[in-house]
């Protein structure tokens, strides 16, 4: 039984929970090989159809979900959906049926069923999706804007948002501080301290929470 197992660890956030990890043994579940994995990191290669049979034969004890496309990566709605809901929710399952208590999820500041916007009413409906799975323990991670440095090509309008994002940081208080920007590696250090932790029910972490786990 695998105790911490990764999916989505080839983007900012996975990569970060990766090196969070230290010298812990972490499985991680990718479409093709994973490079720079330590030796003590076990990498299971599958195409994201098999994914659910494989993250259920190795039962881990906590499933740790940082997949992530954007609209013009996926090249549609529809295929955006389909890696940030379905493959998302697949996954999940597979680690319900080979047991897994714990999930921690990378969602979005904003993310509702209810929403207007097509990104942040996916990333609710697969929020939505999971609660319904029924794990003991579901972590739900809703940051703002990412920011550091990102595998694969620089994206023009993250550039831009990022060179931006103090000035607005600066501007939002109260309520609008969850929308304030956040480093890639805070979030990894909060997903690794959430994965010690033990309890029950649906915990929703937004800026400042994230930002005080991490600390």
């Amino acid at each position: 039984m695998s105790d911490v197992l990764i999916v989505g660890a080839t983007g900012l956030i996975g990569r970060a929970v990766i090196d969070a990890f230290g010298n812990r043994g972490i499985t991680i579940v990718a479409r093709r090989p994973v490079e720079g994995l330590a030796p003590h990191h076990i990498a299971r290669v599958a195409p994201p159809d098999d994914w659910p049979r494989v993250i259920a034969a190795e039962r881990p004890a906590v499933l740790i979900c940082c997949l992530g496309t954007t609209i013009r990566q996926a090249g549609s709605q529809a295929g955006f959906r389909a890696v940030d809901h379905d493959l998302i929710l697949a996954a999940a399952e597979g680690a319900r049926q080979g047991g897994t208590g714990h999930m921690i999820v990378v969602s979005s500041v904003g993310a509702s069923a209810k929403a207007g916007n097509f990104y942040l009413r996916t990333k609710g409906e697969t929020e939505d999706g999971l609660r319904a799975l029924g794990f003991a323990r579901l972590d739900l991670i809703r940051p703002g804007l990412l920011t550091g440095d990102r595998p694969g090509p620089p994206r023009l309008g993250e550039g831009l948002a990022t060179i931006a994002a103090p000035l607005m940081d600066a501007l939002l208080h109260g309520s609008l501080r969850r929308y304030r920007s956040i480093p890639g590696d805070k979030v990894a250090a909060a997903i690794v301290r959430l994965a010690a932790q033990g309890g029950s029910g649906v915990h929703i972490h937004e800026n400042d929470a994230i930002r005080a786990l991490a600390d």
